[in-house]
């Protein structure tokens, strides 16, 4: 099993260049969500969350169902308002902006939600292209749903990802877990700066999951971007990702390199729900353990 554990070239993972502003940076922030029985009521999602995340790191956010990992990227994409506190990507905040300014910030985002949102009788070499729509002209777009526009980059894409042979299938054709690829082949077709990704692995077997993040690792390392990736299993965030960000009840409970989260500090953030695969008490935080399954 490879260790991609040096992928950014430093252990700390911050990947910045000397002098380079952060990608984001929070300071108390909260976002609040309209409660489902009560319209006049809100509830906190996240609350006073103080984070910066530089150019280049890669951030594992982890933590119990319902914890606020897939707000915090939303917000992070510019796609959920904060209520309250400081918010900025690039140096900007993106709800200061005009609409146009605004636009031209989330083309530097990539946000892959857990289940993407692929039209079922498209076709994958269109969806996988359509990362593509914001480098393009509308007519270019438009011709591209009949003819596509660069089927060998939509191809090299899904391959490395193990559906190179899926480039022609429909959409509705794919199983769940091809996907949740699919989708993110088209991470690596856009050209963000920030790759947002939202629990990747929930259908994939542990070989896959490997694989993934090893590519998802590989690609921001490559062209220095941002990576921050929700993950339920523990192992695979401590074994590849150099900071770990914890978050319970819409608040951060640690954000640590990984060679300082504990097996108690694991333990205690999930009290009474099982992550998908615990840190064994005896081993090391950064020992790689084998994944039992996925979640």
């Amino acid at each position: 099993m490879q260790d991609s554990s040096n992928i950014t070239g430093t252990e700390t993972g911050t990947g910045a260049d000397a002098g380079a502003g952060p990608t984001y940076r929070l300071e108390r922030l909260t976002v609040r969500h309209l409660a489902a029985a009560q319209v006049s009521a809100q509830s906190a999602a996240l609350s006073d969350i103080t984070l910066t995340v530089a150019q280049g790191e890669q951030v594992a956010v982890i933590g119990p169902s319902g914890a606020g990992k897939t707000t915090l990227l939303a917000v992070l994409a510019c796609a959920h308002r904060p209520a309250d506190g400081v918010f900025q990507a690039f140096g900007q905040d993106p709800w200061t902006l005009g609409e146009a300014q605004r636009h031209r910030l989330r083309a530097r985002l990539f946000l892959a939600p857990q289940t993407p949102p692929l039209p079922p009788r498209q076709r994958v070499v269109t969806a996988v292209l359509a990362a593509r729509l914001p480098q393009w002209s509308l007519w270019r777009a438009l011709v591209s749903l009949v003819k596509p526009a660069d089927p060998e980059a939509a191809y090299h894409a899904l391959a490395r990802f193990n559906l190179g042979d899926k480039l022609y299938a429909r959409v509705d054709r794919l199983s769940g877990g091809e996907r949740q690829r699919c989708g993110l082949a088209r991470l690596l077709l856009s050209s963000a700066q920030a790759l947002l990704v939202d629990e990747p692995l929930s259908a994939l077997d542990p070989a896959l999951s490997e694989l993934t993040i090893a590519t998802l690792r590989q690609e921001a390392a490559q062209r220095h971007a941002t990576l921050i990736c929700s993950l339920h299993q523990v192992d695979l965030a401590l074994a590849h990702f150099p900071r770990i960000v914890a978050l319970r009840d819409g608040g951060i409970v640690f954000d640590l390199p990984r060679e300082q989260v504990t097996p108690e500090m694991v333990t205690a953030l999930y009290q009474g729900e099982q992550p998908s695969a615990s840190v064994p008490a005896a081993s090391a935080p950064t020992s790689r353990v084998a994944v039992g399954a996925c979640f």
